[in-house]
């Protein structure tokens, strides 16, 4: 006789059969057919090598071995359903705790943080902001908004949001905005252009992308953070390079505009979250994001 523990899924058939005392209400709770809970019945009996049901006219009556692996599976089965509820409530009970970069944070997901709230009230989301040093696999944070180039890690699993679209800005407050609001792109090139640090290829991909000469680009201030760029940006600084969902609200207030539009990059905004941690909430946040992102 094998000593080893009997196969689960014949296992969970025999106690919905003996809590049931029918097969086919076990082969309903189980959602499963009346066929397929009748060979675990027996896939079980041949792996005990004694019977657990007698016949008892039209219907079943346990045995004597029956009754004994009834209590001992009834009681294991009880504890199982306990903890795993208790699990799943703690879970829900939580905070989703999401990262995602400070400009990001800022200009996209603040404006919009009342929508979500509304949209989706049992989300308990709890928001942790920084630049480049956030990871979904270190414990504290349940996921990431990120910026980024496919392929995509291993380990992660990912929702992709949208593609990214980036473009130049300057501000009407800015010296030379009437001078280059009805200008070609190429007049950019004749410009010191305000940059981050954070992300320089920001320019000479848009340059590429424009059919300009991305050598030919001339750079002034320089800034650790996209925030920071931006914020210049409105300040009248200069003209900055911007993904669009981080400068809409300033486009449709006029604190910004983008006269040469934006041109898609290899990147894509997606949420990544660690493959041994699939949780629910993030397929329904993800849903969300992509919703929002479409109305850009």
């Amino acid at each position: 006789m094998s000593h080893d523990l009997p196969p689960l899924n014949a296992l969970r058939a025999f106690e919905a059969t003996a809590r049931l005392n029918s097969v086919s209400q076990a082969a309903e709770q189980l959602h499963v057919t009346h066929g397929a809970v009748s060979r675990q019945l027996k896939v079980l009996e041949e792996h005990l090598g004694v019977s657990l049901f007698s016949k008892d006219g039209r219907g079943l009556k346990l045995t004597d071995a029956g009754v004994r692996l009834r209590d001992a599976s009834s009681d294991a089965f009880e504890r199982l359903r306990t903890v795993c509820a208790e699990l799943t409530q703690s879970t829900a009970d939580a905070p989703f705790v999401l990262g995602c970069s400070g400009s990001l944070l800022a200009r996209w997901f603040i404006p919009r943080l009342g929508r979500l709230n509304a949209d989706l009230p049992d989300l308990r989301l709890h928001l942790s902001a920084g630049e480049g040093d956030l990871d979904p696999r270190r414990p504290g944070l349940d996921a990431l908004l990120v910026f980024a180039e496919p392929p995509w890690p291993a380990d992660m699993h990912v929702y992709e949001l949208a593609s990214e679209r980036i473009g130049p800005v300057l501000s009407p407050r800015f010296g030379g905005f009437e001078r280059l609001r009805e200008a070609p792109a190429a007049a950019l090139l004749n410009e010191p252009l305000l940059h981050t640090t954070s992300r320089p290829q920001a320019w000479p991909s848009w340059a590429q992308q424009s059919g300009l000469d991305a050598k030919a680009l001339k750079f002034g201030q320089g800034f650790e953070h996209l925030y920071y760029l931006l914020e210049a940006a409105v300040a009248g600084l200069g003209v900055a390079i911007a993904p669009q969902p981080l400068v809409a609200e300033d486009l449709k207030a006029g604190r910004l505009v983008a006269p040469w539009g934006f041109c898609e990059t290899p990147a894509q905004l997606a949420l990544w979250l660690p493959k041994r941690a699939a949780d629910g909430r993030a397929r329904q946040l993800a849903q969300w994001l992509k919703n929002e992102l479409r109305q850009v």
